[in-house]
């Protein structure tokens, strides 16, 4: 894959921002560094400058909750006309105490997903992914299971019980949260990131032989504004717990050099989500291969939901030969 322009979401603070510094010091020749205001993100674009003594950020205005602002940055891009190499989905949310909906009603945690999914799908159809492209999407360590107050919802269950066995349904109510749904702010959190997960399955499925995409867990990283919104208990109990255990949290550079390191993968493990060993929050990450996250029928499931509540869906670009 050639370094030459990778694209960061959310790169005003934390992971993002890591990310973006990092892409730099390894030779990228542009990256261009997204946030919710365009003088944020011009900002940010010259702290990086000043941070890295390289003229290679790029601002652009994107707000992931409003599809207004990611066809307005669709139309910039397009307008460039260059492919991009490298495109990092990092920007996220931990869910407030109470729940939050976005003005098309998606729960505030899986709304990234939701601007994500239009952002990639606009820049495929635009042929603005170079041809062997790789994307990598944040995912999180909650998606694998096993995370102390974090619990995902059993899907072919919650869609027994309240769909009539309809797995997409189910995904789109857990995406706006409700029917059904009981509000629980950690849940929602571990719901969202096995999502990500899932879709990112389903969308390696529908990518050119040539491109890649992965879901990658940071791992713990608590010196970022991504659990601003966070509840008291994971803030004030669960956090400072976690910051007591070595191995067990890291600082964003190490965290955003994961998705560095999957920048650089093959497209043998394409869809795949990557996170640490069972139990732990930092070090090598590794392919997850729990059940839950390699079943088919869930991952179609979470995309055609995603592109129901998106409004926009791809035509796959593989041959009909391929899996």
């Amino acid at each position: 894959m050639k370094h030459s322009i990778a694209l960061v979401t959310g790169a005003t603070s934390g992971l993002g921002h890591a990310a973006a510094r990092l892409l730099a010091e390894e030779g990228w020749g542009e990256t261009i560094v997204t946030g919710r205001s365009l003088a944020r993100v011009k900002e940010t674009a010259a702290q990086l400058a000043t941070e890295t003594r390289k003229q290679v950020f790029t601002p652009l205005e994107l707000e992931l909750d409003a599809p207004s602002s990611v066809q307005s940055a669709l139309a910039t891009l397009v307008k460039r006309g260059q492919p991009i190499d490298f495109l990092l989905l990092n920007a996220g949310l931990v869910p407030f105490k109470k729940r939050v909906l976005t003005a098309d009603g998606v729960e505030a945690s899986q709304a990234p997903l939701i601007g994500h999914h239009q952002l990639t799908v606009g820049l495929l159809r635009a042929n603005l992914l170079s041809p062997d492209a790789r994307i990598v999407i944040a995912g999180a360590e909650p998606a694998r299971g096993g995370v102390p107050m974090f619990k995902y919802t059993d899907l072919p269950a919650f869609a027994d019980k309240y769909h009539q066995g309809d797995r997409t349904a189910a995904v789109e109510a857990l995406i706006h949260n409700g029917p059904n749904v009981k509000y629980v702010p950690n849940n929602a959190y571990a719901d969202a990131k096995l999502i990500i997960a899932w879709w990112t399955a389903a969308l390696a499925r529908r990518l050119p032989s040539g491109m890649a995409v992965y879901a990658v867990s940071p791992g713990g990283a608590t010196a970022t504004k991504v659990v601003r919104s966070a509840g008291w208990a994971l803030r004030h109990i669960f956090i400072p717990i976690v910051n007591l255990i070595p191995g067990m949290n890291q600082t964003p550079e190490t965290a955003a050099r994961r998705y560095l390191q999957a920048s650089e993968f093959g497209t043998d493990v394409s869809g795949q989500f990557f996170a640490s060993a069972q139990g732990k929050f930092s070090g090598p990450i590794e392919v997850q291969r729990h059940p839950h996250l390699h079943d088919r029928a869930s991952q179609e499931a979470a995309w055609q939901a995603v592109v129901k509540v998106s409004g926009v869906d791809f035509t796959s670009l593989k041959p009909a030969s391929q899996p």
